[in-house]
């Protein structure tokens, strides 16, 4: 019995055995690596609860057995004792024995679930990974596509954009030749249309100002000739009428009033002079004045020449003149300094002078120093050496001027009696003078600053202008 029941475990022991091998190798052969789907996602490995479970069946299948002994007497009735006390303990571990074999049972049905589930996640895997493969396959044509639709995009913009510039180059080229054209067309219309109007135009002005001007120059000469003609008609006639009063008037002057009435005293005149009219500048600068009534003439003459200030500036214009002076020392100085002066007495000078010789006559300062019955006497003679349009100027102290009673005029012992402007004037138009002008030079107030201290209408009124001049023009 004792060698049945030892061979009968023997036996368990072995197909249990090879059913746990059998079981391990199909295992391995489902799963002989260990992933999913063939790719390196790791399964649980069960082979170490395989192991264990082989292990506790063969504990399980050893409950109940003895020791195996040399077979012998000893060995037999061990083992008889051994099955003895084993069936007497039956009934405490039978229960330990069924729960064994229920834990082995409920391991058995784990490691089964755990392959299925093993299966599952592998097919599950696999189809996965599939659906992933074709994703990745469709996302790859896709990109493809994509690519090709880029490169075809890429190379139809980079001709669109030439074929842009081309057409916009060609463009630009045809409106500026248009604009160029447009405008030289334009411009050449605009400037021969500008040079047709300023040529029209300058001509026109040309012509209308040659008419205006001929239509002046006529206009004026005709009405210079007819105020020259009513001038001198009305003088002629106030000569003819008064000309028996002259008559008379000269024939009662005495001979020897013929030069001038007060001799000069015994002084240096040219020093009294540089004192008390000024030096040779400033009488220059006053005298400028008279330079365009007589430049251009010819045959002038400057009676009271002096130190030679207008001779000079008669020389520096161009014009042709002579002085005479009563005193030797200014005629010499005037010839000292290339000028043509001759010592002479003013009226003997002009009557051996030929009728309407002059061109024009200065005479500054002089007046002033004559008689004054003499005075229209040498204005008549004055205007009968003058050509026609000949030119009388006098400068003498204006008695209109209170100041220069006070600092002017008695300074000087040779004066006689001031001339009034009105009287000069008068002077003039009964020797057939025109186009007379008034002239008040030197203000008071410039050498007398305490003028300034009045009223300016009475100052102007009775302290106004030290000299004046009378100009005009033979008719």
């Amino acid at each position: 019995m004792a060698l049945e029941s030892d061979s009968t475990a023997d036996v368990k022991t072995e197909e249990l055995t090879a059913v746990i091998r059998e079981i391990h190798d199909r295992v391995r052969a489902r799963y002989p690596d260990g992933n999913v789907g063939g790719t390196q996602i790791p399964l649980p490995d069960l082979l170490p609860i395989l192991h264990a479970r082989d292990a506790a069946e063969g504990k399980v299948a050893a409950i109940g057995s003895v020791n195996p002994r040399p077979r012998g007497p000893v060995n037999a009735l061990i083992q008889t004792i051994k099955r003895q006390v084993a069936r007497g303990l039956g009934w405490f571990v039978r229960d330990q024995i069924e729960f064994n074999r229920a834990t082995l049972q409920c391991i058995e049905e784990t490691l089964t679930c755990m392959n299925d589930m093993n299966r599952a996640l592998k097919a599950l895997g696999e189809e996965f990974f599939k659906k992933v493969d074709a994703l990745v396959q469709e996302s790859t044509e896709s990109t493809q596509e994509l690519k090709d639709i880029r490169s075809h995009w890429v190379a139809w913009r980079q001709e669109w954009e030439q074929k842009i510039v081309r057409n916009e180059t060609t463009y630009l080229r045809a409106v500026g030749d248009l604009q160029a054209s447009y405008q030289y067309k334009t411009a050449v219309t605009e400037n021969n249309f500008r040079d047709s109007i300023r040529a029209q135009h300058a001509e026109f002005t040309a012509s209308m100002k040659l008419a205006i001007e001929e239509v002046h120059k006529r206009f004026w000469g005709d009405l210079e000739k007819v105020r020259l003609d009513y001038e001198r008609l009305i003088h002629n006639e106030l000569r003819v009428v008064r000309q028996k009063a002259f008559a008379q008037n000269a024939a009662a002057v005495p001979a020897s009033s013929t030069s001038l009435a007060t001799a000069a005293p015994p002084i240096d005149y040219a020093r009294f002079e540089a004192r008390f009219r000024g030096d040779e500048e400033y009488v220059r600068k006053n005298q400028r004045l008279y330079v365009p009534y007589f430049q251009g003439r010819e045959n002038v003459l400057d009676i009271g020449c002096g130190r030679g200030e207008f001779l000079q500036l008669m020389k520096e214009a161009g014009t042709p003149v002579r002085g005479i002076d009563l005193d030797p020392e200014s005629v010499a100085l005037c010839r000292a300094k290339g000028l043509d002066a001759t010592e002479a007495d003013l009226f003997q000078y002009l009557e051996n002078t030929a009728d309407a010789s002059l061109g024009g006559i200065f005479c500054s300062q002089v007046v002033e120093h004559l008689p004054p019955e003499r005075v229209a006497q040498f204005v008549k003679l004055a205007a009968a050496k003058l050509v026609r349009e000949g030119v009388l100027a006098i400068e003498t102290p204006n008695p209109e001027c209170l100041a220069i009673f006070a600092t002017h005029f008695y300074l000087d012992p040779t004066h006689t009696r001031p001339v009034p402007p009105n009287l000069l004037v008068f002077y003039f138009e009964e020797s057939g003078f025109g186009q007379i002008e008034v002239h008040r030079l030197s203000p008071a107030v410039e050498s007398i600053p305490s003028l300034n201290s009045i009223p300016a209408d009475f100052r102007d009124t009775f302290f106004g202008a030290l000299d004046y001049s009378v100009i005009a023009r033979k008719l």
